[in-house]
């Protein structure tokens, strides 16, 4: 995950399919959320940029004043504003681009989950940081699933190469550039603790539906055989479900 990459992928999430999708992602760790009620600071308010289906802005909810949650994507906000917490009256969705969407500043905190990839990073680390309060840090937040090392995700992983027009996930090499970009300082990071997950294949399946490399609407007419071949992985390794460890990764600091 770099910002180089490839930005048009990005339309993939104004599908409905690929909205409703996202509820069989995984939610973030508790401790994901400890650690941000742990940055917030007055006017205790929260932009979350890029927010999705509020996977993080409605865990916010439970501690910050506002949250300003800002999408492209009508058809994420529909969804989260749908999801059980999504009718927060401490929540505020706003449909627009975090590199222009109207703001109601200052923030205690800024927070982007998976999501800082898709924005312009020279537009969006300037705003973030004038929108900021000054004591305000802007957490970025990604997860991934730890597998065991074994033969059916060698197998299934190749799948993916075969059919994805990009796979990439390098999230410290992201903070690597946005650092070396000189607008943002990385003041600290947080790994948390795996916690193990399973799920049935065709959930595992509907997951990989929500990404924008592997959701339908990218795949178009190599959709149906991608699921063929993705089946046919487990069952040439008599799998039934899924499992893996889900941990969560944090880096915060000040953007400018």
């Amino acid at each position: 995950m770099t910002s180089h990459y490839q930005r048009h992928l990005g339309r993939a999430f104004i599908d409905e399919e690929v909205a409703r999708n996202y509820r069989y992602r995984q939610p973030y760790p508790p401790e994901v959320f400890d650690v941000l009620a742990g940055l917030l600071v007055a006017p205790r308010t929260v932009l979350d940029a890029g927010c999705g289906s509020g996977a993080l802005t409605r865990g916010l909810a439970g501690f910050a004043e506002r949250i300003d949650a800002v999408d492209p994507s009508e058809a994420m906000i529909r969804e989260g504003r749908r999801l059980p917490g999504g009718d927060s009256e401490r929540i505020r969705w706003i449909v627009g681009r975090a590199e222009d969407a109207p703001l109601a500043a200052p923030y205690g905190l800024a927070t982007t989950g998976a999501s800082i990839h898709w924005m312009d990073l020279s537009v969006v680390l300037p705003r973030f940081g004038a929108a900021l309060a000054p004591t305000g840090r802007l957490a970025i937040v990604d997860t991934e699933s730890v597998y065991a090392d074994e033969a059916w995700r060698r197998d299934l992983v190749a799948v993916f190469e075969r059919y994805s027009p990009a796979h990439s996930d390098d999230f410290y090499g992201l903070i690597a550039e946005l650092e070396a970009s000189g607008h943002f300082t990385r003041e600290g990071e947080r790994r948390t603790a795996p916690i193990p997950y399973e799920q049935s294949l065709d959930d595992y399946l509907a997951m990989l539906a929500s990404t924008s490399s592997l959701s339908r609407v990218t795949l178009r007419d190599r959709a149906d055989a991608f699921e063929h071949d993705a089946r046919g992985i487990f069952a040439a390794h008599g799998m039934e479900r899924v499992r893996a460890a889900l941990v969560a990764h944090i880096v915060w600091g000040r953007p400018r």
